[in-house]
């Protein structure tokens, strides 16, 4: 995400922003805080993570890619990193959930493959 470097500042100043744009925030939406992390083997780079507060136990860990390009397999590609992220740290979160930002629906990925059990999406 610091390719993005607006919605990075945005989100390390005021992490709360993003649950805005998800259908059912979590109830300790103010105690999450924000991170970019790259995962390795294969590098994969995950624009933002959103984690809940270690205090309250195993939460919802978020993820957030930011995307101004139409990607044919960007559903595949977030899938496939957030999915790794989470089996590498299964024991900290109890579920996961992606948010997809684009500037307009013409550039989400035209076929998206929704029944493979995916988590839930979140695309504004």
């Amino acid at each position: 995400m610091r390719r993005d470097s607006i919605f990075y500042k945005l989100f390390q100043q005021s992490p709360t922003l993003l649950f805005e744009l998800v259908a059912n925030p979590p109830n300790n939406a103010d105690s999450y805080r924000f991170d970019s992390v790259a995962v390795k083997e294969p590098k994969f780079e995950i624009d933002g993570v959103f984690l809940p507060p270690e205090s309250d136990g195993a939460g919802v860990v978020y993820f957030c890619e930011v995307q101004f390009q139409k990607d044919e397999q960007l559903y595949e590609r977030v899938w496939a990193e957030s999915s790794l992220y989470f089996y590498r740290n299964r024991a900290r979160f109890s579920d996961w959930q992606a948010v997809i930002i684009y500037p307009s629906r013409s550039i989400e990925q035209s076929e998206a493959v929704r029944s493979w059990g995916l988590p839930k999406w979140s695309n504004c």
